[in-house]
């Protein structure tokens, strides 16, 4: 029989003593029938809880996070989130409900942070149904979808989707049925009101946009562009991933925006990433309101209650209510922040972002040279052109301690890289971080092989990441005869 090898087993070391047993004695198969017993020992590990201990910890620090150093991951926004998010949403009153209760006090917050998620996004009513960004895309669509359906233009199908777009749009038109079809962006980075109008005809449904853009560039011909879509008979929708840059300074539905969803964990500070739970919640003007998922949180009579009986309705799209801890984290931070500091979020920020493009633009290409909104992109195609590609730059910067920005994105940059430090990063942050970049373009002109095969102090080296997307090893398992 093989034997598992494991690297911290010691023979005979033990984590546990138990006491003796006090239970009387009865025969094993007459609590576990036979067919379920073990034939063998479990071959389990030998350690003490100390050992355990250490060794959980030690993974643990081996790990980066917000909370270990600057996470400048445009595109994808990777915010603090306070403390006390935490604590509030850990009350018993929030964790020991069960999500069928009618509780009073969750569906306050629910209605309330619908609400406050209408105000500040400019719609006329809020579905927090959604468990993802992406997951409120679909639903939005879907919206959008029913609505045509409803006024007899089922014709109306196509989504036009800007070249610079989160690659989730297309997929997101796809799984509602929908068909996409691209638009260019101009040489200043917006969209090509030409290619634009090229593509509005009778079947038109609507445009997914983001505002500012995927670029990190505002749409300074957004009212423009929505005159043009309402006049077509189509729908305007806004992808609220990069609503942090404009959270009570500008709402999407004064720019003409019909639909939006917004990522909870993006603008509102609720957790990102680690598979979830997440939040999408989806904004809509008046004309959509009909077709919002079931159940809403309605005020009634001096209290919130489920209601929505509504035949027009496009039904449910989660189990329950949608992520009810993620709501309780968006809802305290938003009351904490108030609304002078949702906007002061929004300028520091925006004001981040552009400092650190000032910072780079010396000795690093800037795709898009103008006033940025809370992101921009860089190139790494003169370094590319001398041997050492984007992916190079960002694996060095693993051995510096700092987590690499988002690299290959948007598709129409080539050797993008897409920098986001957010609001809460300090100057002294921002420019360790162009200190760094200045060290690493500087190896790569000199030593360009340092570069090309970091990292060089992680526990991890360069990976086969072809590999490991395909053959990815999930557990350590070492086998010897």
């Amino acid at each position: 029989m093989n034997q598992v090898i494991f690297e911290k087993s010691i023979p005979g070391r033990s984590a546990y003593s138990l006491p003796a047993c006090d239970v009387p004695a009865r025969k094993t198969e007459d609590l576990i029938p036979n067919q379920m017993l073990r034939a063998n020992v479990a071959e389990l590990p030998e350690l003490s809880e100390v050992d355990v201990l250490r060794h959980f910890v030690g993974l643990s620090q081996k790990n980066y996070g917000v909370l270990s150093g600057i996470y400048p991951l445009g595109s994808c926004t990777m915010k603090y989130n306070p403390i006390v998010n935490e604590r509030v949403a850990g009350l018993d009153g929030f964790t020991g409900t069960h999500p069928s209760m009618d509780c009073p006090g969750n569906l306050r917050l629910m209605g309330e942070l619908q609400a406050m998620l209408a105000e500040i996004t400019g719609m006329d009513a809020v579905t927090l149904q959604p468990a993802a960004g992406s997951h409120g895309e679909m639903t939005g669509l879907m919206i959008m979808k029913a609505y045509h359906e409803k006024r007899g233009e089922p014709q109306r199908t196509k989504i036009l989707v800007p070249d610079s777009a989160h690659g989730t749009n297309p997929a997101s038109v796809t799984m509602a049925g929908l068909q996409t079809v691209q638009i260019k962006s101009d040489l200043s980075g917006n969209v090509d009101l030409d290619d634009l109008r090229a593509h509005i005809d009778g079947q038109l449904a609507g445009l997914m946009l983001t505002n500012p853009n995927t670029l990190g560039l505002f749409e300074v011909n957004i009212q423009e562009i929505a005159a043009l879509i309402h006049a077509a008979g189509g729908l305007l929708y806004y992808d609220g991933a990069n609503q942090n840059a404009i959270c009570g300074i500008t709402r999407p539905g004064d720019m003409g925006f019909d639909v939006i969803h917004l990522n909870l964990h993006k603008t509102f500070s609720t957790p990102h990433g680690g598979g979830g739970p997440g939040s999408g919640p989806v904004g809509v003007k008046q004309a959509l309101v009909p077709f919002l998922p079931v159940p809403t949180v309605v005020y009634d009579d001096g209290s919130y209650r489920f209601g929505g009986d509504n035949p027009d309705s496009i039904g449910k799209v989660r189990s329950f209510y949608g992520n009810f801890a993620i709501m309780v984290r968006a809802y305290a931070y938003i009351r904490s922040m108030g609304a002078q500091g949702l906007k002061a979020v929004s300028e520091n920020a925006v004001l981040n972002a552009n400092y650190l493009m000032a910072g780079l633009r010396d000795f690093m290409k800037i795709e898009y040279d103008r006033t940025c909104m809370h992101e921009f992109v860089a190139s790494g195609l003169p370094q590319k052109e001398q041997g050492v590609s984007t992916l190079d730059i960002a694996k060095r910067m693993l051995d510096y301690n700092v987590h690499p920005p988002t690299v290959y994105f948007p598709l129409i940059v080539r050797e993008a890289m897409m920098f986001e430090p957010t609001e809460t990063e300090s100057k002294q942050t921002l420019d360790a971080l162009v200190e760094t970049m200045q060290t690493i373009l500087t190896e790569a002109a000199e030593n360009p092989e340092l570069v090309k095969t970091a990292p060089h102090n992680r526990p991890v080296g360069r990976l086969d990441e072809l590999k490991a997307a395909r053959k990815p090893v999930l557990t350590w398992d070492q086998r010897t005869p």
